[in-house]
């Protein structure tokens, strides 16, 4: 049924935004193009920026549009678009809000310990994202004596840093022509030309950057490329776009050859790998819990979490072996006994039980990994996954 009212919707948006585009005039106006011209960048970008300029989306880390290099921090673009890969801005906008108040420039957060890095991170996700930002913020102190580099090739050798990031940065901070291809971007042009290829293909992504630069290689280059991905999170949306308001309807093959939203074409995604990881939430006489942190490489590297076994049950003798900690007989945590987590490419079922700490002097063993007692009101400053942070709320 769900299925049936998809394909309903769709049609019926194509049919709306089929319906929106105005009769072909041409002429010197660049709205009255006839809509099967060859891809025109530059009329793109000029009908972008004058919609861009009536009116956009206020964000903490966005210059006010047309004021050149010089109108915002870098840094600050940096830490951003590291935020914002795989995140909506709606979600990132507070936690950036408190990561720059704790981090304030580049050289604060060079000058950081990691864990606390982490823990300003913890509820984004995807927390390679911070240790990479974290190794980038000290190479832009120990090589470019704290200034983000100016250009994309030199933003590319930082650590973490791709080449969306670094045009992104680059066009943004410094009004530098750079290609940015996100998500947003690719279903724009993708639904302009058209392109009917799965986007993640070499040659589709080609391509798009061919196209992103042209795009780029204007007037203004950071407002534009902002316009470009403001139009996609906006009106050009993956669902039911908003055709009847989009400046560039005049010029989308889209909106007359296909449905929207059947386009951007993607490569069927791979079937998660299943697996299972046994948690156990020990418990002293003083009703502190056990956590221990995770291995540097590797699913959620740096974090911590209460003691988990990846492949197989976390048992006493396994516990005393790898901790030297007796413990009682675990049993199932009746408020949450399981529970299923997706990560990109595992889908993770928790199984937790409990136990308590028996009586003993413990001897932790030579090789246990880091380990600290904790009650759970006190957990502020150890980061933890957010599959952790759902166990503790259920020990709570």
């Amino acid at each position: 049924m769900e299925a049936a009212i998809r394909s309903c919707r769709s049609r019926i948006v194509g049919r709306l935004c089929r319906y929106s585009r105005p009769p072909d005039v041409s002429g010197s106006n660049p709205q009255h193009l006839a809509i099967d011209q060859p891809p025109n960048p530059d009329q793109w970008r000029q009908a972008l920026l004058a919609w861009y300029d009536q009116g956009h989306r206020l964000l903490p880390w966005r210059p006010p549009p047309g004021q050149g290099p010089g109108r915002v921090d870098p840094y600050a673009v940096l830490v951003s678009e590291a935020m914002l890969q795989q995140t909506q801005v709606a979600t990132v906008i507070p936690y950036f809000e408190r990561f720059m108040a704790e981090f304030p420039t580049v050289a604060d957060l060079a000058a950081a310990d990691e864990q606390a890095v982490l823990a300003m991170w913890q509820g984004l996700g995807y927390y390679r994202r911070a240790r990479s930002l974290h190794a980038a913020a000290r190479a832009i102190v120990d090589r470019n004596a704290g200034r983000v580099p100016d250009n994309a090739d030199d933003l590319l050798n930082l650590p973490g840093v791709g080449r969306y990031t670094a045009g992104a940065v680059a066009s943004i901070a410094y009004d530098t022509p750079a290609p940015i291809v996100d998500g947003n971007v690719a279903r724009v042009f993708a639904r302009l030309v058209p392109i009917t290829d799965p986007i993640d293909k070499p040659d589709a992504q080609r391509r798009l950057w061919s196209l992103a630069a042209d795009y780029a290689h204007g007037p203004r280059p950071g407002d534009a490329n902002q316009a470009l991905m403001e139009l996609g999170a906006t009106v050009c949306t993956p669902r039911t776009p908003h055709c009847l308001t989009c400046p560039l309807r005049h010029h989308c093959q889209g909106v007359r050859t296909t449905n929207p939203e059947s386009l951007p074409v993607k490569s069927p995604r791979r079937q998660p790998t299943a697996v299972t990881h046994d948690v156990l939430a020990v418990r002293d006489t003083d009703d502190r819990y056990l956590f221990t942190r995770r291995p540097d490489t590797g699913l959620w590297a740096g974090m911590w979490q209460l003691p988990t076994h990846e492949t197989a049950r976390v048992t006493p003798t396994w516990l005393r072996q790898t901790l030297g900690l007796p413990i009682t007989a675990p049993r199932p945590l009746a408020a949450l006994p399981t529970f299923d987590h997706r990560t990109t490419h595992r889908l993770i079922t928790f199984r937790i039980r409990t136990a308590r700490l028996k009586q003993e002097t413990p001897t932790i063993a030579p090789d246990a990994p880091p380990i600290e007692w904790r009650k759970l009101d006190q957990l502020a400053d150890l980061p933890l996954a957010n599959p952790q942070k759902k166990i503790v709320a259920a020990l709570r």
